[in-house]
């Protein structure tokens, strides 16, 4: 009975090691763009308990630009879309947000990314999935700010996906 079921871990890591071993590795790099205020708005909220910013329970919306450089006239290439909720009485935020890539090779194709935010630090999220190019992601992304203003955040995003390569359908 052990013996089989070492036999079954043992096989279940090799073909996992083979997978992640034939999968193609993509780096991406691109600035996130978003917008607090105004009427170019980018981020909405939708449920604010304490009618106060960002504290504790509040659910929010994006719709934010993925820019080729830090410029805000640099080319977009996509957008981050998805929902965030403040989960922690620190003012830390839980994320699910897809990166829906409009322009050049990864166009049509999505990235889905997840996990916690802390504003204004270094962030680290998993990607949990993908479409198009990016079928059967897994990943990392870190999300550096590099500006942090009452009215804009910009962060410098490098993530590594690994996936299937995908031929054009």
């Amino acid at each position: 009975m052990a013996s089989s079921l070492s036999q079954i871990v043992f096989f279940t890591i090799l073909l996992l090691s083979l997978q992640q071993a034939c999968a193609k590795k993509t780096h991406l790099h691109f600035y996130f763009h978003e917008i607090l205020s105004g009427p170019n708005a980018t981020l909405m909220i939708v449920i604010n308990p304490n009618n106060n910013s960002l504290t504790f329970g509040t659910i929010v919306v994006v719709d934010d630009m993925l820019l080729e450089g830090l410029d805000d006239n640099s080319t977009l290439i996509g957008r981050s879309q998805g929902l965030g909720a403040t989960v922690g009485r620190d003012g830390s935020l839980e994320s699910m947000i897809n990166f829906v890539f409009t322009e050049g090779k990864y166009n049509g194709s999505t990235l889905a990314i997840y996990g916690r935010v802390v504003l204004g630090v270094t962030i680290e999220r998993p990607v949990i999935g993908g479409t198009g190019m990016f079928r059967m992601a897994t990943g990392y992304s870190v999300a550096k700010p590099v500006v942090v203003s009452a009215s804009k955040l910009v962060y410098e995003f490098d993530v590594y996906v690994w996936h299937k390569e995908m031929k054009d359908n």
